[in-house]
This record gives structure tokens, C-alpha cells and sequence, in this order.
């Protein structure tokens, strides 16, 4: 699109078309591409606990309903978004607390970063939660959290709300108890569909997948087995999928989840995606170059690559980085597009 020489009678064409709420295509200064406005940054563990265990003492769940500390992106200032499409937070949960049951139509994913004892209820199934397990609430489907244990719980919260936003989709209720009885015995879901079999009378109830827990143990190992077969990908290292099993496709309609392994040493080749991806180390230190930023990392660190940025990790140790991001979304529109993960 080039820009359109300046004429006096275009520009009053201009000026009177204003009142109507209407202006000339050929005006625009800039040529669309590709990108957002968000920025690449990161959440130091180190930096960013500290908060969470002063909140925990200020404020109790049932006060805040949710104690988390929302991860806003710099660039994107009053969204409470991480990136434009995905919202991430911080969640921690004391023992004996209780955050009371509600629904909403965004989906929600947790990625447990510190302690053992807490559970996420969905739906009548309670499931124990540990660190590095991926535990799925689908949209509008009753949840709650809850610390049986003797220490202090703190996930990360991935979720879909700027598509609920954007489309004036945004519903939520609130349960008439704090929490939803159980109905199902724990790992029923589990049984049903974490297993490549599925029930004989199975109907997908929504679009997001039917299995609510995806433990660390059962991916740790499906990496370690992946890197046993062959060379690391150029660009991601070994990298996994999370799958819904009913489908073969992603967990979540809008967001695509993932873990990856980069070994010792690895250095990777710069590349860059459309999708806008939250990460969070697991395990190992190492470094990632998002456009002309460099990221040192560590364990439970938090950092956004936004879209159509350049992506280079490198490896001090071993590392194993969890990530989501809004390609599933983008796979369905047709938008989704890579560059530099193959070539050279």
C-alpha cells in the first residue's frame, strides 16, 4: 500500500467524512505488519516471592477470592495481559485455605512452580497438585483450589481472557459454596482418557481436553526418552506438545502448551513464531535472546516472548522450560507462521 500524494480536495473529502466516522484507507501512514506491541520481559523468582509470601500475609482467600500477583506486560500498561491475547499470574494458596468455586468462559491452565499438598477441584474431581504437572480447568466448568497440606502453594495461572474480551464473551457466576462437593473419585479423569483409550460412550462436552492433569514425572520422562532418539531441534531443543486426547489437538481451543529440553551446551538457532508464548523454567539455567534483549534465567523465572520476535536459547545445564502460548488459536484462523526454526 503506497502512500497517496497530498491534494487539498482529498484532504476536505477527509475532514467531512470525519463527522460521518469514516476515513480513507489511503491515509493510513504505515503499512500493517506483523507483531504486537508487547514487549519481551521477565519475572525473577528471586525478586518475585518475596511478594507472594508478604501478600499471603496480607490478605487471605476469602478476602481476595484469588490471592495472585498479576504478570503485566510494561508495554501493554492497564490490560493486566502478559502478552495481548494471554493473561499470566502468580498464585499462592496456604495451608488449610480455601479459594472458592466459580466458572467463567475464559479457560485457565495451572503450572505448579513451588510445593505439595494443594489441590484444583473441577467439576467434582479434586486433583492433587505437584510442581512441574500441568493441570487444565476448561471453560465455564465449576473449580476451586484448595491446601490440604503444611506448606505454602504457588502456581502460575495461564489464561485465554483477552478472546472471551474481544468477542464480549466474558461470563462468570459464582458457586452457591465455597466449595463444590466431590462427586468423582481422584484420577477418574485420568482413567477415562490418560491412558490412549477413551470411554466406549465418550461425547466431547467442549473443545478443551477431557484429561486434568498432565503430571511432571510421565513428561520428564517422555523427554528424556525423545532425547535418547536423536538430535535436538535447531531452534527449540526437544520439544513436547501437550495433546487432548480426545482430539489429537491442542488442550485448550486458543492456547497451545508445551515443555521443552534443552541439554547442557545447547546453543540454538534464532528463530521466531506469530504466536505470543509465556515461558517458565523448570529445571536449569541459560539464557534466551528475544530480539535485542538478552535474558539470563533460573528456576520458576517467568519471561514473554511476543510475537514475530526473534528467539535464541542457550543452555548453561541441562534445562527443561515450560511454555503456552496462543497458537492453537492461530493454527485454527489460518494466521500461524514460523521462520529460521529449519533453515539456515
Amino acid at each position: 500500500m503506497t502512500t497517496a500524494v497530498a491534494n487539498p480536495n482529498r484532504a476536505r473529502l477527509s475532514n467531512e467524512i470525519a463527522q460521518l466516522n469514516m476515513k480513507p484507507l489511503w491515509e493510513r501512514v504505515m503499512r500493517l505488519k506483523p507483531g504486537t506491541a508487547a514487549l519481551p520481559v521477565i519475572w525473577r523468582w528471586n525478586e518475585v516471592q518475596p511478594y507472594l509470601m508478604r501478600a499471603a500475609e496480607l490478605i487471605t482467600t476469602q478476602e481476595a477470592e484469588r490471592r495472585v500477583l498479576m504478570l503485566e506486560n510494561p508495554a501493554l500498561k492497564g490490560t493486566t495481559f502478559a502478552t495481548t491475547t494471554l493473561y499470566a499470574g502468580l498464585q499462592v494458596i496456604l495451608p488449610g485455605e480455601i479459594a472458592r468455586t466459580h466458572r467463567h468462559a475464559p479457560n485457565a491452565l495451572r503450572f505448579i512452580i513451588e510445593g505439595e499438598g494443594a489441590y484444583t477441584a473441577v467439576e467434582g474431581e479434586r486433583v492433587m497438585m505437584k510442581p512441574g504437572d500441568f493441570v487444565t480447568t476448561p471453560n465455564w466448568t465449576w473449580h476451586d483450589h484448595g491446601n490440604v497440606g503444611s506448606e505454602p502453594v504457588v502456581w502460575l495461572d495461564g489464561l485465554d481472557l483477552a478472546f472471551a474480551n474481544l468477542f464480549g464473551a466474558h461470563f462468570r457466576e459464582e458457586y452457591p459454596k465455597e466449595s463444590q462437593p466431590v462427586a468423582r473419585a481422584e484420577g477418574d479423569a485420568a482413567a477415562r482418557y490418560g491412558a490412549n483409550l477413551l470411554p466406549l460412550e465418550y461425547r466431547p462436552r467442549s473443545q478443551a481436553s477431557p484429561l486434568l492433569s498432565y503430571p511432571y514425572d510421565r513428561t520428564r520422562q517422555a523427554l528424556e526418552r525423545l532425547a535418547r532418539g536423536g538430535d535436538p531441534h535447531p531452534a527449540h531443543g526437544y520439544k513436547l506438545r501437550y495433546v487432548n486426547p480426545a482430539t489429537g489437538g491442542h488442550p485448550f481451543p486458543t492456547m497451545a502448551v508445551f515443555m521443552q529440553w534443552l541439554p547442557k551446551g545447547y546453543a540454538g538457532r534464532r528463530a521466531r513464531s506469530t504466536d505470543g508464548a509465556v515461558y517458565c523454567v523448570v529445571e536449569g539455567r541459560g539464557s534466551a535472546v528475544i530480539g535485542d534483549t538478552r535474558f539470563d534465567f533460573s528456576p520458576h523465572d517467568v519471561f514473554v516472548v511476543p510475537s514475530w520476535e526473534h528467539c535464541q536459547f542457550k543452555a548453561d545445564t541441562d534445562c527443561v522450560l515450560f511454555s503456552y502460548s496462543d497458537r492453537a488459536a492461530q493454527e485454527a484462523l489460518g494466521f500461524w507462521r514460523e521462520e529460521g526454526a529449519w533453515t539456515s
